[in-house]
């Protein structure tokens, strides 16, 4: 165990999500006291104090964290609203409000906000259908000229760091392949489920996406790699006042994977076949087997809408574009993680297969 955040504090706003999970193990790992804030107060990850607070609620949030005083703080969560307009109020409002609640005792030295590829696609009421960044998507790219909340959060997190003075750094991560447990959207998991009801049912496992993801190159992001990446940026010089883009390192193509997530299963498998197969409208049955398959093997949830993000994965595998990352600027920066995209999948396999959410 690393010993280098002893003694210090760090705040991770979104502990129980996929990417929050992941660098709650980490910050603990190294020694960090760590505390994550939550809706419920729930903590997956043994070791974190939990902090149940509404982040829209400025008042309630900075009395919720009066006590906290923390040097790091990790902002991992934001909130899907109907509109882009409302996506800017909302999660705009959810960083002014912790930099507001957290800066409060002087003791912040980082605030590392965590965004994605929407920064350089466009938001979801736009999403892919104007002027985009060129692949590799690089950090120096202009903002696209649409209304966008990852913009506004990032405006945000500027203009608290010109008022107290902490570094900053802004995070772009692609699909995520994470270990996490009670949180859906997790593609790798998704995908799990559903090569696991296939192999009970006897249906092929057929790709859901479109023929430009199945053929073309695309990259992911491992959330441990994701973690690795955010407490770097805040705890070295380099990383500081800087944006950056956080994938595996490698690219690949779906249509080399999909075979290999089928023989790890041991299911046949389909690619892409004329038209999008979206797996929202053929898991109308998967509530049913995978309470079946829960019981057969004595599995920790039952529950396969609290495993499995249908339309979340849809909407990744679903894009009719090229989407891969740049990495060069984070490692001539000095960061060099890296991970293997299938070692990072069936990596997380084994992980839910050890803690009984998956047979």
């Amino acid at each position: 165990m690393s010993t280098a955040g002893a003694g210090r504090r760090a705040l991770v706003i979104g502990s129980t999500g996929i990417a929050g999970q992941a660098l709650c193990r980490l910050l603990l790992e190294q020694g960090f006291e760590t505390f994550g804030v939550s809706r419920s107060a729930t903590a997956p990850v043994p070791g974190v104090q939990p902090i149940a607070a509404d982040l829209l609620d400025a008042d309630g949030l900075t009395a919720a964290l009066s006590g906290v005083h923390p040097e790091l703080v990790f902002i991992t969560a934001w909130m899907r609203q109907p509109s882009e307009a409302q996506n800017i109020e909302v999660n705009s409002a959810i960083v002014r409000n912790v930099i507001d609640a957290t800066t409060a005792g002087g003791t912040v030295q980082h605030v590392a906000l965590l965004t994605g590829l929407k920064h350089y696609l466009g938001p979801f009421d736009n999403y892919a259908t104007g002027v985009m960044a060129d692949t590799p998507f690089e950090e120096e790219s202009e903002r696209l000229d649409s209304p966008n909340f990852y913009y506004a959060q990032e405006d945000e997190l500027f203009a608290g760091a010109a008022r107290h003075g902490y570094g900053w750094s802004v995070h772009r991560a692609h699909t995520v392949f994470g270990y996490a447990v009670g949180n859906a959207m997790n593609m790798a998991l998704t995908l799990s489920v559903y090569a696991t009801i296939c192999a009970r049912t006897g249906e092929p496992f057929r790709f859901p996406g479109s023929e430009t993801q199945w053929n073309g190159v695309t990259d992911v992001t491992d959330s441990d790699l994701l973690a690795e990446q955010l407490v770097w940026a805040a705890t070295d010089p380099a990383g500081r006042d800087q944006a950056f883009n956080i994938a595996n390192g490698d690219v690949f193509r779906w249509r080399t994977l999909w075979p290999r997530i089928a023989e790890h299963f041991g299911v046949s498998w389909e690619g892409f076949d004329t038209e999008p197969a979206p797996l929202e409208g053929r898991m109308g049955h998967a509530d049913e087997v995978w309470r079946e398959i829960a019981a057969e093997h004595g599995l920790a949830e039952a529950d396969v809408s609290r495993l499995a993000s249908w339309w979340h994965t849809d909407g990744d595998l679903g894009r009719n574009l090229e989407c891969f990352t740049s990495m060069n600027k984070s490692r001539a920066a000095g960061f060099l993680g890296f991970r293997t995209t299938p070692g990072s999948f069936f990596d997380k396999v084994e992980r839910y297969r050890a803690s009984r959410i998956l047979p």
